[in-house]
């Protein structure tokens, strides 16, 4: 017999703009144009070696590709990084479900990052009505025309609407696909039963977003840089949504293991760039390589080789990866973040460092040398 749970159309959620937040994205939003702070002489050095190796990537045609965690959107760095797609430095990025929460929050509302002490206590940490319900619509109905959901979230953002189809149409196209053509309707399917759950009206549905200039998914979307989600189920706040739909999101975040894998499958001479996601770059880049891997070897070609790997954090690390892995005796083993990266077959190089200020000198070297 099945288990209880709960019934997520019971889930009371709220107006996002009642919620207090902690960061306005037009005060910590960086500027390119500025100086970068200074670093450390060690760390300067790494940012110089991988602005070389970057350039070197791009004109080999290498991928260069930027993973990072949400603490990285909430630091305002998304100017940086969006300064790197339009210079064609980076050719795709990645982030967790948070990220992708946190950027769209910003590109809506100006603001994001609530007080989760304070909110968990009263039952409102994370049901937020519009936050759960605009990006899990957006990546319902982005599946229906085969895009994951950062690509699905970066469209919402830069087109700033959603058409809904109407539950007649579906259903008129999922049996004309049922008996005519080989086409996956299970996204069809998922998106009539969400509409029929929750009685939503068809038509095309208008969400400003005044601060798209300022996000990394809707830039991406714009320039047509691959901006993959690698989300968790539950790790996410739009999972406190009566909107959520498991089969949707999976779909996406599949979509976009995918496009993540294709991107990696072309790192041979490039760069993979892993700021602050201590577990999502590592746990997705090192199946993604093994998959590359796979492929290359059957049409026999070579494994991927002579690519680097810069992994920013902020916890120091005593062992020297150079000489190899630390035994399980010493801390260092269990940093997931670099045990992993350094198995990959890359070199990897190391730097504890604010993310945002590696970010803006990487750029201010970049912008020195690729000119």
């Amino acid at each position: 017999m099945p288990f209880d749970r709960i019934d997520s159309k019971n889930i009371l959620v709220h107006p996002i703009a009642n919620r207090k937040s902690k960061t306005q994205i037009l005060e910590v939003a960086a500027n390119p144009d500025t100086p970068a702070p200074k670093l450390a002489d060690k760390n300067q050095t790494h940012v110089d070696d991988f602005a070389r190796y970057i350039l070197q990537a791009r004109e080999r045609g290498a991928s260069v590709m930027l993973a990072f965690g949400a603490h990285l959107v909430k630091n305002g760095a998304a100017p940086l990084v969006i300064r790197m797609m339009e210079r064609g430095w980076v050719t795709h990025v990645a982030g967790n479900g948070a990220c992708g929460i946190h950027d769209w929050e910003f590109a809506y509302l100006g603001r994001s990052e609530e007080d989760v002490r304070a909110n968990v206590e009263t039952g409102s940490f994370g049901t937020w009505n519009e936050t759960g319900y605009f990006i899990n619509l957006a990546v319902l109905l982005g599946a229906m025309q085969g895009m994951g959901y950062g690509e699905s979230l970066g469209r919402l953002i830069l087109d700033e609407q959603l058409t809904i189809p109407s539950r007649a149409s579906l259903e008129q196209d999922i049996l004309k696909y049922l008996e005519h053509s080989d086409r996956d309707i299970a996204p069809l399917a998922e998106a009539l039963d969400s509409l029929k759950r929750l009685d939503l009206a068809s038509g095309i549905r208008t969400i400003p977003h005044p601060n798209k200039a300022l996000s990394i998914f809707g830039q991406a979307a714009r320039l047509g840089v691959p901006a993959t989600i690698h989300p968790g189920i539950g790790y996410d706040i739009i999972y406190n949504h009566p909107f959520a739909n498991g089969a949707a999101l999976g779909r996406g975040a599949h979509i976009d293991y995918e496009i993540f894998v294709n991107s990696v499958g072309n790192l041979t001479n490039g760069v993979f760039l892993s700021v602050g996601s201590a577990i999502m770059a590592p746990q997705v880049f090192e199946k993604s390589v093994s998959l590359a891997n796979n492929f290359a070897l059957q049409e026999g070609k070579q494994i991927l080789h002579d690519f680097h790997i810069l992994v920013d954090d902020l916890q120091e690390s005593v062992w020297d990866w150079t000489q190899g892995e630390p035994p399980k005796s010493s801390p260092d083993y269990y940093l997931r973040f670099l045990k992993s990266f350094n198995r990959m077959g890359g070199k990897t190089h190391y730097i504890a460092e604010d993310n945002r200020a590696l970010l803006h000198n990487l750029v201010q070297r970049l912008e020195e040398w690729g000119s």
